[in-house]
């Protein structure tokens, strides 16, 4: 690590602690040219695949957008809010371990569905009903005959 006072390539770790939220490491370094000591902070760099959509362009994943797409399908639903974190840190994990460099929303989609279905009944045919663009009030039907026979 360079030092950022005499941009001495040379500094020791001092002091290493993990921070309340347990996302990063602190460390405290001291220069071997200068002596004067500075933080650093190291935390893990994650990738999550880029998402496909319908039309083929790509956009990054947003964490943000699949909250909101979650919140408009949950709305006026008593879930209570660390579950639909859970949900989300779920979704995000499922596309990390994937280990896929691209996703289409299909695939997303799918996360979602499984996620809504475990969280509310409700919520789930909300989504499904854009998502699966139901065309009339046959295919409505047999999602719900689907989700009545789940156990």
């Amino acid at each position: 690590m360079k030092c950022p006072f005499c941009a001495h390539t040379d500094t020791q770790v001092v002091d290493s602690r993990t921070p309340e939220d347990g996302q990063s490491i602190r460390r405290r370094r001291q220069c071997g040219g200068c002596g004067k000591r500075f933080t650093t902070y190291e935390r893990a760099e994650l990738f999550f695949p880029a998402i496909v959509k319908k039309d083929g362009s790509r956009v990054d994943f947003s964490r943000d957008k699949l909250r909101g797409s979650l919140m408009l399908a949950l709305r006026k639903r008593a879930v209570p809010a660390d579950a639909i974190d859970n949900a989300i840190a779920s979704i995000e994990e499922k596309l990390l371990v994937s280990a896929l460099r691209e996703v289409d929303t299909k695939f997303l989609g799918e996360l979602v569905m499984q996620q809504l279905k475990q969280l509310d009944t409700v919520a789930y045919i909300r989504f499904a009903s854009v998502y699966k663009s139901f065309e009339d009030l046959q295919s409505f039907s047999e999602e719900i005959a689907k989700l009545t026979r789940l156990p």
